[in-house]
């Protein structure tokens, strides 16, 4: 008997490789990728390398390739995206974020197929209105995202809350709003890579890192407060949602504890015995009108379904990430 398939979009970048490890581990689908490879010095290759998947879909090919093999597509987990948050080109981010989903999901719809797709914590915005993942429609439309890539997601989510209200949608759909989410193969990410893997060079030397300087009162210096996830409990989540077709909805992603950059590189620095060389710069003028001081996933929605995975705690996420993958010759998963 063929096995179901399973699609990845983004599969081979940093979350979405993650997954695909994890689902070709399993060994119960047929694991497809649909990305784009890039350069090869880049090395997102390196990121799907050790993993028997099924089949490579170019971008251009997906629509096509999804209705050659609609029956038996079992899932597309939609992790494709513009995620930085600094990309100037609007047009671009609504193209790829916005368009590509809502296309996708309206053919997931059509063709009974489940769909899990990536959001984003970047749709609180400062957070003034809380970090709760109501996703009734009002609930949704209060938050003010800070940035284009927030817009996208923000509005992505009501289009699929909308559709499903509307008995639109495909017969299982989950948005995950991921938070600051760390752990092996964001390499090729660049200055999107979480602050591990960014001071990760200058801590292997024994060297000082910068963090940046608090500009409010109320934080010290370091002392910034972020939702760290490590990617493995990411993929925790998804996989439990592929085993309870019945749960729909938007819900966070994250610990649900927020700690501090300076927590973050202590960490980094203990994971490789050292010990910490930290000194603090000036946040950009660029970005400190919107700079974020505090995130934090309530994940009570996600708990009262059910899901009783346990949260990686900062240290031990980091230690596990530090030695069995930035420390070594090979930190690919």
């Amino acid at each position: 008997m063929i096995p179901r398939m399973i699609v990845v979009t983004g599969g081979a970048g940093f979350i979405g490789s993650n997954i695909v490890a994890s689902l070709c581990d399993s060994g119960a689908w047929d694991v497809v990728v649909c990305d784009r490879l890039e350069t090869a010095d880049l090395g997102k290759w390196k990121n799907i390398a050790k993993h028997q998947i099924a089949d490579f879909w170019e971008p251009e090919e997906m629509f096509e390739q999804l209705e050659r093999h609609a029956d038996r597509i079992e899932a597309v987990i939609h992790m494709g995206a513009i995620s930085s948050t600094t990309e100037p080109d609007a047009e671009l981010i609504m193209r790829t974020n916005f368009s590509l989903s809502r296309d996708i999901w309206d053919w997931c719809s059509i063709r009974d197929v489940r769909m899990i797709y990536a959001s984003s914590a970047a749709t609180y915005g400062e957070g003034d209105q809380g970090f709760d993942d109501q996703d009734d429609l009002e609930s949704l439309a209060k938050l003010r995202p800070l940035n284009a890539y927030g817009y996208s997601k923000y509005l992505f989510d009501q289009y699929a809350v909308r559709q499903a209200e509307r008995k639109q949608a495909p017969p299982q759909w989950a948005g995950l709003k991921f938070f600051n989410v760390y752990g092996p193969n964001e390499g090729h990410k660049g200055g999107m890579k979480s602050v591990i893997a960014q001071i990760w060079p200058k801590v292997a030397a024994d060297e000082t890192v910068s963090l940046f300087k608090s500009h409010r009162p109320d934080y010290a210096d370091g002392g910034q407060l972020r939702d760290f996830v490590f990617v493995e409990d990411i993929v925790s989540i998804i996989n439990w949602l592929l085993l309870r077709s019945e749960i729909s909805g938007v819900f966070n992603a994250g610990s649900g504890r927020a700690r501090s950059f300076a927590d973050l590189a202590k960490a980094t620095f203990a994971a490789a015995g050292k010990e910490p060389k930290i000194t603090y710069i000036d946040i950009p003028e660029v970005i400190r009108d919107r700079y974020q001081y505090f995130t934090e996933a309530k994940m009570d929605r996600l708990r009262a379904l059910g899901y009783d995975g346990q949260s990686t705690p900062l240290e031990e996420g980091v230690r596990r990430y530090v030695q069995n993958f930035l420390a070594t010759e090979d930190p690919y998963r």
